[in-house]
Protein backbone atom coordinates (compact mmCIF):
# COMPACT_ATOMS: atom_id res chain seq x y z
CA UNK A 1 0.00 0.00 0.00
CA UNK A 2 2.67 2.02 0.69
CA UNK A 3 4.31 2.13 -2.71
CA UNK A 4 1.37 2.57 -4.64
CA UNK A 5 0.41 5.50 -2.60
CA UNK A 6 4.16 7.25 -3.46
CA UNK A 7 3.88 5.96 -6.87
CA UNK A 8 0.27 8.40 -7.50
CA UNK A 9 1.32 10.88 -5.13
CA UNK A 10 5.36 11.47 -6.39
CA UNK A 11 6.14 10.92 -10.01
CA UNK A 12 10.01 9.24 -10.40
CA UNK A 13 12.33 11.77 -12.78
CA UNK A 14 14.55 9.25 -14.03
CA UNK A 15 17.95 10.27 -15.66
CA UNK A 16 19.63 8.14 -17.44
CA UNK A 17 23.01 9.01 -18.59
CA UNK A 18 25.62 7.06 -21.21
CA UNK A 19 28.37 6.05 -18.80
CA UNK A 20 29.46 6.63 -15.24
CA UNK A 21 31.24 9.82 -16.49
CA UNK A 22 28.36 11.77 -17.93
CA UNK A 23 26.34 10.55 -14.49
CA UNK A 24 29.03 12.25 -12.16
CA UNK A 25 28.71 15.70 -14.00
CA UNK A 26 24.95 15.37 -13.81
CA UNK A 27 24.84 14.70 -10.12
CA UNK A 28 27.23 17.36 -9.75
CA UNK A 29 25.12 20.04 -11.91
CA UNK A 30 21.60 18.86 -10.06
CA UNK A 31 23.56 18.88 -6.61
CA UNK A 32 24.87 22.70 -7.46
CA UNK A 33 22.06 23.89 -8.86
CA UNK A 34 19.26 22.61 -5.29
CA UNK A 35 22.40 24.38 -3.11
CA UNK A 36 22.25 27.82 -4.83
CA UNK A 37 18.62 27.73 -4.48
CA UNK A 38 18.28 26.78 -0.35
CA UNK A 39 21.22 29.08 -0.04
CA UNK A 40 19.84 32.06 -1.46
CA UNK A 41 16.24 31.33 0.01
CA UNK A 42 17.59 30.30 3.34
CA UNK A 43 21.26 30.75 3.77
CA UNK A 44 21.97 27.55 4.47
CA UNK A 45 21.82 24.29 2.37
CA UNK A 46 21.92 20.85 4.51
CA UNK A 47 22.67 17.17 2.12
CA UNK A 48 22.47 13.79 3.65
CA UNK A 49 25.10 11.46 1.85
CA UNK A 50 25.03 7.97 2.16
CA UNK A 51 28.78 6.26 1.69
CA UNK A 52 29.89 3.47 -0.82
CA UNK A 53 30.41 4.59 -4.31
CA UNK A 54 27.49 7.42 -4.08
CA UNK A 55 30.76 9.54 -2.99
CA UNK A 56 32.80 8.81 -5.86
CA UNK A 57 30.07 9.67 -7.72
CA UNK A 58 30.10 13.66 -6.23
CA UNK A 59 33.23 13.87 -6.86
CA UNK A 60 32.69 16.07 -9.78
CA UNK A 61 31.46 18.94 -7.24
CA UNK A 62 35.16 19.70 -6.17
CA UNK A 63 36.03 20.36 -9.83
CA UNK A 64 36.04 23.18 -12.13
CA UNK A 65 33.57 24.40 -13.41
CA UNK A 66 31.48 23.66 -10.12
CA UNK A 67 34.16 24.34 -7.55
CA UNK A 68 34.81 27.87 -7.74
CA UNK A 69 30.87 28.38 -7.36
CA UNK A 70 30.12 26.87 -4.50
CA UNK A 71 30.06 28.30 -1.03
CA UNK A 72 31.36 25.71 0.99
CA UNK A 73 30.68 27.17 4.84
CA UNK A 74 26.82 27.34 3.93
CA UNK A 75 26.55 23.74 3.81
CA UNK A 76 25.54 21.06 6.58
CA UNK A 77 26.60 17.47 5.55
CA UNK A 78 25.36 14.72 7.29
CA UNK A 79 25.19 11.36 7.20
CA UNK A 80 22.99 8.51 6.09
CA UNK A 81 24.08 5.42 7.65
CA UNK A 82 27.88 5.21 7.52
CA UNK A 83 30.37 5.59 10.07
CA UNK A 84 33.11 8.00 7.82
CA UNK A 85 35.95 9.75 9.70
CA UNK A 86 35.33 13.19 8.94
CA UNK A 87 35.95 16.32 10.99
CA UNK A 88 35.47 19.42 9.50
CA UNK A 89 33.09 22.35 10.05
CA UNK A 90 29.71 21.70 9.54
CA UNK A 91 30.39 18.07 8.19
CA UNK A 92 28.19 16.00 11.30
CA UNK A 93 30.32 12.75 11.69
CA UNK A 94 28.48 9.95 13.41
CA UNK A 95 30.42 9.34 16.56
CA UNK A 96 32.35 5.93 15.85
CA UNK A 97 33.70 5.70 19.51
CA UNK A 98 30.45 4.68 20.64
CA UNK A 99 28.23 1.64 20.26
CA UNK A 100 25.34 1.89 17.59
CA UNK A 101 22.63 2.21 19.86
CA UNK A 102 24.43 5.39 21.75
CA UNK A 103 25.91 7.33 18.12
CA UNK A 104 21.88 6.76 17.37
CA UNK A 105 21.14 8.38 20.77
CA UNK A 106 23.70 11.01 19.68
CA UNK A 107 23.47 11.17 16.40
CA UNK A 108 19.54 11.93 16.91
CA UNK A 109 20.74 14.81 19.58
CA UNK A 110 23.17 16.63 17.51
CA UNK A 111 20.78 16.94 15.00
CA UNK A 112 17.64 17.96 17.62
CA UNK A 113 20.33 20.67 17.94
CA UNK A 114 20.32 22.27 14.68
CA UNK A 115 16.51 22.15 14.47
CA UNK A 116 16.44 24.22 17.85
CA UNK A 117 18.84 26.96 16.12
CA UNK A 118 17.06 26.62 12.95
CA UNK A 119 19.66 25.57 10.31
CA UNK A 120 17.11 22.12 10.24
CA UNK A 121 13.53 22.90 9.92
CA UNK A 122 11.04 20.36 11.06
CA UNK A 123 8.55 19.14 8.40
CA UNK A 124 5.17 21.26 8.58
CA UNK A 125 3.67 17.98 7.42
CA UNK A 126 5.20 15.70 9.35
CA UNK A 127 6.94 17.36 12.19
CA UNK A 128 10.48 15.19 11.48
CA UNK A 129 13.26 17.42 10.30
CA UNK A 130 13.55 18.54 6.61
CA UNK A 131 16.94 18.00 4.97
CA UNK A 132 17.08 19.98 1.69
CA UNK A 133 18.39 16.85 -0.42
CA UNK A 134 19.27 13.16 0.38
CA UNK A 135 21.83 11.92 -1.93
CA UNK A 136 21.12 7.70 -1.81
CA UNK A 137 22.49 4.58 -3.12
CA UNK A 138 20.64 1.54 -3.01
CA UNK A 139 21.68 -2.24 -2.64
CA UNK A 140 20.72 -5.72 -4.78
CA UNK A 141 17.91 -6.56 -2.11
CA UNK A 142 16.88 -3.04 -2.34
CA UNK A 143 18.17 -1.40 0.95
CA UNK A 144 18.40 2.02 1.50
CA UNK A 145 20.36 3.66 4.15
CA UNK A 146 20.71 0.59 6.70
CA UNK A 147 16.92 -0.36 6.20
CA UNK A 148 17.21 -3.62 4.90
CA UNK A 149 14.09 -6.25 3.64
CA UNK A 150 11.69 -7.50 6.11
CA UNK A 151 13.34 -5.60 9.14
CA UNK A 152 11.60 -4.61 11.76
CA UNK A 153 13.53 -1.01 11.59
CA UNK A 154 11.81 -0.51 8.54
CA UNK A 155 8.88 0.37 9.66
CA UNK A 156 10.22 2.63 13.14
CA UNK A 157 7.69 5.67 13.41
CA UNK A 158 9.00 7.72 16.25
CA UNK A 159 13.07 7.58 16.53
CA UNK A 160 14.81 10.17 14.32
CA UNK A 161 17.90 7.62 14.16
CA UNK A 162 18.23 4.31 15.00
CA UNK A 163 20.48 1.49 15.35
CA UNK A 164 20.95 -2.04 13.96
CA UNK A 165 22.88 -5.23 15.24
CA UNK A 166 22.70 -8.30 13.15
CA UNK A 167 22.73 -6.33 9.73
CA UNK A 168 22.86 -9.05 6.74
CA UNK A 169 25.68 -7.58 5.31
CA UNK A 170 29.18 -5.92 6.86
CA UNK A 171 29.43 -4.08 9.30
CA UNK A 172 26.84 -5.87 11.53
CA UNK A 173 26.31 -2.91 13.92
CA UNK A 174 24.92 0.55 12.19
CA UNK A 175 23.09 3.21 12.62
CA UNK A 176 20.70 4.91 9.94
CA UNK A 177 17.70 7.88 9.43
CA UNK A 178 14.25 6.39 9.44
CA UNK A 179 11.89 6.58 6.95
CA UNK A 180 10.16 9.62 8.79
CA UNK A 181 12.96 11.50 8.28
CA UNK A 182 14.05 10.45 5.07
CA UNK A 183 10.69 10.49 4.01
CA UNK A 184 10.57 14.46 5.07
CA UNK A 185 13.64 15.68 2.80
CA UNK A 186 12.21 18.26 0.26
CA UNK A 187 14.20 16.69 -2.26
CA UNK A 188 16.17 12.94 -3.10
CA UNK A 189 18.49 11.99 -5.65
CA UNK A 190 18.42 7.57 -6.15
CA UNK A 191 22.07 7.43 -7.49
CA UNK A 192 22.36 3.52 -9.21
CA UNK A 193 25.17 2.18 -11.24
CA UNK A 194 26.44 -0.72 -13.30
CA UNK A 195 24.55 -4.41 -13.36
CA UNK A 196 24.56 -5.43 -9.23
CA UNK A 197 20.71 -3.80 -8.88
CA UNK A 198 19.33 -3.72 -12.12
CA UNK A 199 16.71 -6.36 -10.51
CA UNK A 200 16.15 -3.76 -7.64
CA UNK A 201 15.89 -1.24 -10.36
CA UNK A 202 12.91 -2.88 -12.27
CA UNK A 203 11.11 -3.84 -9.19
CA UNK A 204 10.73 0.00 -8.30
CA UNK A 205 10.81 1.79 -11.46
CA UNK A 206 9.32 -1.22 -13.72
CA UNK A 207 6.80 -2.81 -11.53
CA UNK A 208 8.28 -5.74 -11.61
CA UNK A 209 8.97 -6.26 -7.61
CA UNK A 210 6.60 -8.51 -5.41
CA UNK A 211 3.77 -7.26 -4.13
CA UNK A 212 2.24 -6.75 -0.44
CA UNK A 213 3.17 -5.27 2.30
CA UNK A 214 5.38 -7.93 3.69
CA UNK A 215 7.40 -7.81 0.52
CA UNK A 216 7.88 -4.27 0.19
CA UNK A 217 11.65 -3.28 -0.67
CA UNK A 218 12.68 -0.52 1.36
CA UNK A 219 13.60 1.69 -1.91
CA UNK A 220 9.98 1.43 -2.65
CA UNK A 221 9.32 3.50 0.70
CA UNK A 222 11.33 6.12 -0.33
CA UNK A 223 8.76 8.82 -0.66
CA UNK A 224 10.39 12.55 -0.52
CA UNK A 225 7.67 16.00 0.18
CA UNK A 226 8.80 17.38 -3.42
CA UNK A 227 10.71 15.47 -5.51
CA UNK A 228 12.96 12.15 -5.97
CA UNK A 229 15.50 12.38 -9.02
CA UNK A 230 16.96 9.05 -10.08
CA UNK A 231 20.80 9.06 -11.67
CA UNK A 232 21.37 5.55 -13.37
CA UNK A 233 24.02 4.69 -15.85
CA UNK A 234 22.70 2.43 -18.95
CA UNK A 235 23.40 -0.40 -17.39
CA UNK A 236 21.43 -0.06 -14.27
CA UNK A 237 19.01 0.95 -16.48
CA UNK A 238 18.62 -1.70 -18.85
CA UNK A 239 16.04 -3.73 -17.23
CA UNK A 240 13.91 -1.02 -16.38
CA UNK A 241 14.04 0.59 -19.57
CA UNK A 242 14.14 -2.89 -21.85
CA UNK A 243 17.61 -2.03 -23.40
CA UNK A 244 20.08 -4.55 -23.93
CA UNK A 245 24.06 -3.52 -22.49
CA UNK A 246 25.61 -2.94 -25.66
CA UNK A 247 22.86 -0.89 -27.28
CA UNK A 248 22.85 2.72 -27.67
CA UNK A 249 18.97 2.99 -28.81
CA UNK A 250 16.91 3.04 -25.81
CA UNK A 251 13.33 1.60 -25.90
CA UNK A 252 10.83 4.11 -24.17
CA UNK A 253 9.38 3.08 -20.37
CA UNK A 254 6.96 0.73 -19.81
CA UNK A 255 3.07 2.11 -20.07
CA UNK A 256 2.64 1.27 -16.24
CA UNK A 257 6.51 2.73 -15.23
CA UNK A 258 5.61 5.26 -12.69
CA UNK A 259 8.80 8.06 -13.53
CA UNK A 260 9.46 10.11 -16.18
CA UNK A 261 12.51 9.07 -17.95
CA UNK A 262 15.22 11.35 -19.46
CA UNK A 263 17.88 9.42 -21.20
CA UNK A 264 21.04 12.10 -21.82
Amino acid sequence: MAAATSTEIHRHKVKVLRSEEDLALALAKYTADLAHKFIKEKGVFTVVLSGGYLVSSLRKLVQPPFSGTIDWSKWYVFWVDERVPIHPNNVYAINDALTAERAAEDYEARISHLVSTNIVPLSKTTGFPKFDLMLLGMGPDGHVAALFPGHPIMHERRRWVTFIRNAPKPPPHRITFTFPVINSAAHIAMVVTGLGEINAVKAVLGGGGSHGPDNILPAQMVSPEEEITWFLDKEAASTCLGVEQNNDQYAECPKDCPCCCIVM
